[in-house]
Parts: structure tokens; sequence; C-alpha cells
């Protein structure tokens, strides 16, 4: 499972998406220790600014320079998108997706350029509650995000799902999108949770990728579909043992970004592979190479912390 974009996209961009390998799930309480100083210090020691901002508010909830913010908020698409990559003109889902990722952790979803982005999102929901990238992306977008792609639009549906939902009680819409209770974008992603719910086999598996699993997973625990978020962390369990570190640590942070209960059998295997894992140095291995090693290890980081309360 690659951490970020990698093959497949000429020169990616800052803005590229999680990357998930073609590794799809088809039909057939004892804490781990993990050494979070050392994985502070190897962030502290190897991060640029912006992610040392990160994890100074992971650790702390510190409010974030401004000046580092809108860094991150750069080259945004009119339309409230990012594309893929640097040069780009054609907003993506995938990259919109974890752009809104790293805005999380600054503290900024509420900003003007998440809230323009999350807008964005839910405006582009198809009528069946799923999500597509532009056909005019197909010769660049890696298999994950390929346009008209069944697995890809599967993994992005469960991708928007997750950000409209975590983003929805907390930042407004700009515009009127939906005034129910469950947030601005209540009716969006009880759609997704729909979407994802119908493509899941009686098992718990699912037909696309696998951080579509935890993903999906996430978007139906919020909605109150238990039985059906249930059935797949008990597929994702499964896997724990073989997971590389980096979706490990993704699973785990994604889970608890939704309040999943600390105790669950899933994210205390999730911790344990994560403390298998960690290296000397206190950091954890990226999939797409070790230039995203700070990246992984801050997600490790959000999995393994002890809640904060923020300070901004």
């Amino acid at each position: 499972m690659t951490d970020r974009a990698g093959s497949g996209r000429s020169q990616p961009a800052p803005t590229s998406a999680d990357s998930p390998r073609r590794d799809r799930l088809c039909a057939g309480s004892v804490s781990a220790v993990v050494d979070l100083d050392a994985a502070i210090g190897f962030v502290v020691a190897h991060g640029d600014a912006v992610e040392r901002a990160r994890l100074s508010r992971l650790r702390t909830g510190a409010p974030v320079p401004i000046e580092l913010v809108e860094r991150a908020e750069s080259g945004q698409s009119p339309g409230g998108g990012w594309p893929a990559t640097l040069d780009g003109e054609v907003a993506s889902v995938d990259a919109t997706c974890y752009r809104l990722a790293e805005l999380d952790d600054l503290g900024a979803l509420g900003r003007p350029a998440a809230r323009h982005a999350l807008d964005w999102l839910a405006a582009r929901q198809l009528p069946d509650g799923r999500w597509d990238e532009d056909p005019a992306l197909a010769d660049i977008a890696p298999e994950w995000a390929r346009p008209g792609d069944p697995e890809a639009r599967f993994y992005l549906t469960a991708n928007a799902g997750f950000w409209l939902t975590v983003a929805g009680l907390d930042a407004r819409a700009a515009g009127p999108l939906d005034h129910r209770v469950g947030g601005a974008y209540a009716g969006v992603v009880q759609a997704a949770a729909q979407a994802v719910a119908a493509g899941l086999g009686a098992d718990g598996t699912w037909p696309s990728f696998l951080p579509a699993g935890w993903l999906g997973a996430a978007v139906l625990h919020r909605q109150g579909m238990y039985d059906e978020s249930a059935r797949i962390q008990a597929v994702l369990a499964e896997r724990i043992p073989q997971m590389s570190p980096a979706d490990a640590a993704w699973l785990a942070a994604t889970l608890r970004r939704v309040e999943v209960g600390e105790e669950q059998w899933l994210l205390v295997s999730a911790r344990r592979r994560l403390a298998e894992t960690q290296r000397s140095d206190g950091g954890w291995d990226s999939d797409d190479g070790h230039q995203f090693d700070v990246h992984t290890t801050l997600r490790a980081i959000r999995a393994c912390r002890a809640p904060v309360t923020s300070a901004d």
C-alpha cells in the first residue's frame, strides 16, 4: 500500500492523494508500545516547516502560524478543489481529499479555503451518491482515481464521504447546501454511506482498494450503520498482521478521527502493528519511498497520541 501518489502520474504534486495499491478485497486489551517521543523527534529532525507545524498541533493543539496554513492552502483552483499536479488546471477529488487531510492536521478545516473545497466536493457527488474523477484526468490519473473505473469510484466515494463526514459538523458550508441535523453536508454524506453499503458483500468485503475499507467503515460508523461498519472492520482485522506501517497508521488515524472506541480490537491490533514496525530512528517506512516517511510518521502519531484540547 503506497502512502502517497507515485507511479502512474507524471511529476506528482504535493497535492496528490494517498495512493491505495491495487489490493482488492472480494468475497471468498493489550496496548501497543509505540515510542512517541522517538516519533516526534524524527518529525522534528526531518520534517519541513508545515510538517513540524502539523506535529505541534497534534501534540498540543497550538494554533499554527497563518503563513504556514496559507502555504498548505496554495494552488487551489477557482472552483474549490486542488489539481493533481503542480501545473494542473483540472481539480481532482483524490488530490483535494489529500489536501484536506493536511489542513485537518493544521486545524484549518473551518477556514474559507477548506470550506470552498468541501462545497466543491459536495457539488461533485453523482446522482447515485458516488464520486468519479473528471474525464479530463484520464491520461494522468493513477488506477485508484481512474475516471469511469468502478473500483476507483468506490474508493473516491469512501474518501470524499469521509472528509465531508469529518468536516460537516465543524465547517459551515460557504453556500446553501443542507441544514438538516448532521452538519452542512448531511444529505451528501447519507447518500455516500448508502452507496458504500450497497457495494459491500455479505461477508463485509468490498470491490475496491484496501483503504476504501477503513474510509468506508468510518463513514458508516458516523451514520450509525454500525453493523455494516463492523463487518468491514472484521475483514480489516484479518489483514492487520500483513499490513505495511503506512496502511496501519492510515487505518488507525481514520477510525480515531470518527471516534471509534479506543478499545476496539481493530485499533488495538493496528497500534500493535505500528509498534512492531517502528524503526530505531523513531519513524515508519512509507510505501512510496523515504521522502514520504515524515508523512507516514505524522499519521502514526495521530493514530497513537492521546487526545488534546485545541488551543485555537
